[in-house]
């Protein structure tokens, strides 16, 4: 987690991406292009079965400040302002969408050597308040996190967190869905030299009394390429490969099929990211 304890949002983390980051069973293209004032464009399109989505973004950055613009394909305008260090370890973004007049955020994250908060707020008359907090060390943290809608007076969400990390080892136990799921991870990094790490998450859900869980593994063919795969308790299985063919520029083949019912069809999915 790197110095101090990170934020609530880091808990659980490393498991989360490694079992689900960059496996996409769509298509999707994206170029960036940079000015010479830093200003970068990127142009997104992605087919998800018959129709097309795409979105122009620009962001450009000014010493502390970072500015960001998108426009989709249903005309909504998303805008993001991120002020890094606004005093030693804060940092403070707001985001909006337009024309939802609704969407208007603004966070703050403190993050100290032995502590991490992030506080939120929507931008209306009656907004969501949400609020975390985490305290300890790189090693050894717990936490919580709390969401409240002034409007309904009701709690939109409590969860708790605890995480232990070592160099090569990472475990997280986690309560959400309001208490009424548990969920535990680790991520262990076999060998430094190649990246090879395995991974697994499993939950229980009390309303259901339903268990679930996922394992899964990455491998780094060479500095350039890197394969993952994961299985879950329901018999599907998931696969990709991505290769960094020059810098910045990534291609990503994905795919899942159900191992219980190797006569239907897989999913698959490929991504292709530029930046000349």
């Amino acid at each position: 987690m790197g110095k101090g304890p990170g934020l609530f949002s880091d808990i659980g983390k490393k498991a989360k991406d490694l079992l689900t980051k960059d496996y996409n069973y769509d298509q999707k293209f994206s170029i960036t292009s940079c000015t010479s004032i830093g200003l970068a464009f990127t142009t997104t399109a992605i087919k998800k079965g018959e129709p097309f989505l795409g979105d122009v973004s620009a962001k450009f950055r000014n010493k502390n400040v970072t500015t960001e613009f998108k426009v989709d394909t249903s005309s909504n305008v998303i805008g993001t302002v991120t002020v890094d260090e606004a005093a030693p370890g804060l940092k403070s973004v707001m985001n909006f969408t337009i024309p939802d007049q609704r969407s208007g955020k603004v966070e703050l994250q403190y993050i100290h050597d032995y502590t991490g908060v992030s506080s939120s707020i929507g931008l209306t008359p009656s907004p969501i308040v949400d609020f975390s907090g985490v305290v300890g060390t790189s090693e050894l943290a717990a936490g919580g996190e709390v969401g409240f809608d002034t409007a309904k007076g009701l709690f939109t969400k409590y969860n708790a967190g605890l995480i232990f990390s070592k160099p090569d080892f990472t475990s997280a136990l986690m309560l959400t869905d309001k208490g009424d799921t548990v969920k535990a991870s680790y991520v262990h990094t076999l060998n430094p030299l190649t990246n090879s790490t395995v991974g697994a998450e499993m939950s229980h859900s009390f309303s259901r009394n339903e268990n679930t869980f996922t394992v899964g593994g990455l491998y780094m063919l060479d500095p350039l390429t890197t394969v993952k795969a994961r299985l879950n308790n329901r018999g599907m299985l998931a696969g990709l490969i991505q290769h960094e063919w020059r810098p910045k520029s990534v291609v990503t083949i994905s795919g899942e099929v159900d191992s219980r019912a190797l006569d239907q069809s897989a999913k698959l999915g490929f991504s292709l990211a530029l930046s000349p």
